[in-house]
C-alpha cells in the first residue's frame, strides 16, 4: 500500500485541525489511492521467488505415465489438443513451488481468506501461485468467486444416514449460481491476457453447455468486455439457466440436439475461426475448479476428509478436485488424500456402467463405452460421451475411488429429503446425496467417516423441477417427500383443521 502525504494546511489553520478544504483534499487523495485496486496490486511486492513459478500445457498422457515428453505449449498459445489428438493438462513446476514449505503455503492461503486486496479475496486467486503464476494481476477477471460455505449437514446426517460428520460444500453459492465460476475466472483471465498480447487472435469465446457453463462464461466475458457465444441444446435446460447468458449479452444459439451434438459443433467452429473454446476439454478451467478442493482442506484446518462425493457428467470436476488434493499432498500441506466418489445420473451413466462391469476401477478403462444420454432432471450432467473420461479414470484409480448412480426418483427424493433439513439442493446434488445413501446402506461409508458432498449449483436455478416434484406432477414418480400447499377457505375453523391435521394439536 502506498503512503499518503499529509495534506497541506491552509494559511492560518492550526496543526491537527483540518479546515473543510483540507478535509476535502484528504478525501480526494485517499480516493485516488484506492481508486484503482488493480494498480495497487501491481505495486504489491511479490513473493521473493515468485519469478521461478511457471505453468505450461503438456500432453495429458505425460501426466498419466509420469513421463516428460518434449511436447509442451505456452499458456498464451491457442491450443486444445496434443499432437496425437489427446487432451492437454496445465503442468506446474512443483520444484519451484516447493522452495516454500507447507507451513508457508498454509499461512499464506489462510491469510488471504476474506481480504479485499485484489485479487486475493477470490477463493481461486488466493491460490494464484498454484493456478496461473505468470498472469499479471491486471489481467485477472474476477468476481471474488469461491470461498463458498462448507455446510455441516448435522440433521440430515443424523436422521437420514446415522452420520455425525457430514458436510456439503456449497459451490453453488457463487456469482452465477454454480461451481463453473471457479474455472471460468481462470479461462477468461487468460483470454484477457492473450487478447492484449496478440490483438485480433481471439474475437470471442464460445462454449457448448447444459446451462451452467454458459451462465458463467457470459458473465465473466461481459465483465471483461469480451464477446461470448453459447451453444445450448433446445428445451433441455432450465429457464433460469437460459436467461443468464441472454441477460449478459451473449449470442445464444438454441440448437435442436443434445449436449454432445452442441459439443461437436463448437469444436468445429473453434477449429475454423478465432473463437476461443471454453469447454472443459480446455484444461485452464480445471485450474480454477481445483481450488475448491484446497478450500475444503482449509475449512477443515488442513485436515483431510475421508470421502468426497462429486456429481459427474463431463467428468472434468472430479479430476479437478483430485488435482487440488494431489498438489496439497505433493507439497506437504497434507499427508494423504480423500477417497473420491463419482455420482452419475442413471440416465447418463457411462462411467458407472464401466465401473460396474469392471467390478472396480482397476480395469475400468477397458470396460468403458460412451452412451446416448437420456433426459434427466440433473440436466447439467446429462452427458453420454464425456470429454474428460481419461482424466476421471486416472483420478479414481489413484484415489481408490468409487462410481455410483442414482435413478430419477432416487435423486429427486434425496434432494427433497435433504431440503427438509434446511438445504435447497439442485438435482445434481441430489445425485450425490442419493449415492451417499446407497453407500451408507452398504456400509462402504461408515457412520463416523468425515464425508463431503459437493453441491455444484444453487437450487434456485432448478426451481421448475422442485415445483414439479412437490406438486406430484412428475410421471411415474411417487414423490414421497413432496410437500404441496394446502388449499383452505378463509375460515378460522378450516385453518385450524389444516393445522391440527399437520401437527396433531
Amino acid at each position: 500500500m502506498r503512503t499518503l502525504q499529509q495534506p497541506t494546511l491552509r494559511s492560518g489553520a492550526r496543526r491537527g485541525v483540518f479546515t473543510p478544504c483540507s478535509r476535502n483534499m484528504q478525501r480526494i487523495l485517499a480516493t485516488a489511492a484506492h481508486a484503482d485496486i488493480r494498480r495497487e496490486a501491481m505495486l504489491r511486492v511479490p513473493l521473493e521467488k515468485a519469478h521461478t513459478f511457471n505453468a505450461k500445457f503438456v500432453p495429458f498422457t505425460d501426466i498419466q505415465t509420469s513421463n516428460t515428453s518434449s511436447e509442451f505449449y505456452s499458456l498464451d498459445d491457442v491450443v486444445y489438443r496434443s499432437r496425437d489428438g489427446g487432451l492437454l493438462d496445465v503442468h506446474h513446476d512443483m520444484k519451484a513451488l516447493s522452495q516454500y514449505g507447507p507451513e508457508y503455503w498454509r499461512a499464506l492461503f489462510d491469510a488471504r481468506v476474506g481480504t479485499t486486496a485484489w485479487p486475493f479475496g477470490s477463493g481461486v486467486w488466493s491460490k494464484k501461485e498454484w493456478v496461473l503464476p505468470g498472469l499479471s494481476d491486471d489481467d485477472i477477471v474476477s468476481m471474488f468467486e469461491g470461498n463458498s460455505n462448507l455446510f455441516w449437514a448435522e440433521r440430515f446426517g443424523k436422521e437420514a444416514l446415522g452420520m455425525t460428520d457430514l458436510w456439503v460444500k456449497q459451490c453453488g453459492n457463487s456469482h452465477t449460481g454454480s461451481f463453473k465460476d471457479l474455472g471460468m475466472t481462470v479461462l477468461v483471465s487468460q483470454v484477457n491476457r492473450i487478447r492484449k498480447l496478440k490483438p485480433g487472435s481471439i474475437t470471442a469465446v464460445g462454449c457448448a453447455s447444459t446451462g451452467d457453463t454458459s451462465a458463467a462464461l457470459s458473465a465473466y466475458c461481459a465483465a471483461a468486455g469480451i464477446p461470448s457465444i453459447v451453444f445450448l441444446p433446445a428445451d433441455k435446460i432450465s429457464l433460469a439457466q437460459l436467461v443468464q447468458p441472454i441477460a449478459n449479452g451473449a449470442l445464444v444459439l438454441s440448437i435442436d440436439t443434445d449436449f454432445d451434438g452442441c459439443m461437436r459443433l463448437i469444436k468445429q467452429v473453434t477449429a475454423e475461426t478465432p473463437i476461443y473454446l471454453a469447454n472443459s476439454m480446455n484444461s485452464l478451467r480445471l485450474e480454477g475448479q481445483k481450488t475448491a478442493a484446497i478450500e475444503i482442506l482449509q475449512q477443515f484446518d488442513w485436515q483431510v476428509p475421508d470421502w468426497v462425493i462429486i456429481p459427474g457428467g463431463n467428468l472434468g470436476n472430479i479430476y479437478a478436485f483430485y488435482k487440488g488434493f494431489k498438489m496439497c499432498k505433493e507439497l506437504g500441506l497434507v499427508d494423504k488424500m480423500p477417497r473420491l466418489v463419482c455420482a452419475q445420473a442413471q440416465n447418463a451413466n457411462p462411467l458407472y456402467q464401466a465401473f460396474h462391469k469392471a467390478q472396480g476401477v482397476s480395469q475400468i478403462k477397458e470396460s468403458y463405452q460412451a452412451v446416448k444420454a437420456k433426459t434427466t432432471f440433473a440436466s447439467a450432467i446429462q452427458i453420454g460421451d464425456p470429454v474428460s473420461i481419461d482424466r476421471a479414470i486416472m483420478a479414481l484409480q489413484d484415489a481408490n475411488g468409487i462410481v455410483e448412480e442414482a435413478s430419477e426418483e432416487e435423486l429427486m427424493d434425496a434432494a427433497a429429503r435433504a431440503d427438509r433439513t434446511g438445504m435447497f439442493n439442485c438435482p445434481h446434488t441430489g445425485v450425490a446425496l442419493a449415492a451417499l445413501l446407497k453407500l451408507r446402506e452398504r456400509q462402504i461409508i461408515g457412520p463416523n467417516d468425515r464425508t463431503v458432498v459437493v453441491s455444484t449449483a444453487h437450487g434456485l436455478k432448478f426451481a421448475q423441477s422442485k415445483v414439479a416434484y412437490h406438486s406430484k406432477s412428475v410421471p411415474n414418480m411417487t414423490c414421497q417427500f413432496a410437500n404441496p400447499p394446502v388449499q383452505v377457505k378463509e375460515d378460522l375453523g378450516a385453518v385450524m383443521d389444516a393445522i391440527k391435521a399437520k401437527f396433531s394439536l
